[in-house]
């Protein structure tokens, strides 16, 4: 199998990936992240998940690369990406208390060496407790998730907001869906485990 390239920053990611106990690079990749006019956040994120492999491919020319991104909808089609700060990620939380909201994790799985582009898009979907301010507020001093897409992090304290959750990969919700991503690899070549 080529070597593999994770096209990210993220720790969340760069965990995640580790669980599949393959050897892999990590590189950030330099991509414009803004949606385009009209743009779904379905398209949105599979858009941001290929370019942020492609933005890699002329480091990488023999390589596996791995794109993903993520952002959330709520009822009515509001686009919920990474908050940055506490105001904004207590307005994402108001908006969401008593709602589902669907996050939508775009992933590529991109060839370098032939140019073929795997893409998917993993949808799963969280149903959140109804909160009130201090909730909010306790809840986003302690973890502070600034930079996750609907300001929790599900694998931590965030899952005391959560009144249900359903999809068919939970990793998909932390940012990097790896059922879909062994598919990919799988397709490719690769021996997993």
């Amino acid at each position: 199998m080529q070597p593999l390239v994770l096209a990210s920053s993220s720790p969340y990611r760069r965990h995640l990936l580790e669980r599949l106990r393959l050897p892999f690079t990590c590189a950030s990749p330099d991509i414009d992240e803004t949606p385009l006019a009209g743009e779904s956040v379905e398209a949105l994120v599979c858009r941001l998940a290929e370019s942020k492999a492609r933005a890699l491919s002329t480091r990488y020319p023999k390589h596996l690369i791995i794109g993903s991104d993520q952002a959330a909808s709520l009822p009515g089609g509001q686009i919920l990406g990474k908050p940055h700060d506490f105001t904004n990620a207590q307005a994402q939380l108001r908006a969401a208390s008593g709602s589902s909201v669907i996050f939508h994790t775009g992933l590529c799985l991109f060839d370098s060496a032939s140019g073929q582009a795997r893409v998917a898009r993993v949808p799963f979907t969280v149903h959140f407790r109804a909160l009130d301010e201090a909730q909010i507020s306790r809840y986003l001093h302690a973890e502070q998730p600034y930079d996750c897409a609907g300001s929790f992090k599900s694998e931590g304290l965030g899952v005391c907001l959560f009144r249900a959750t359903e999809g068919e990969d939970a990793t998909s919700l932390i940012g990097l869906p790896l059922i879909r991503l062994v598919d990919m690899l799988l397709e490719a070549g690769a021996s997993i485990p």
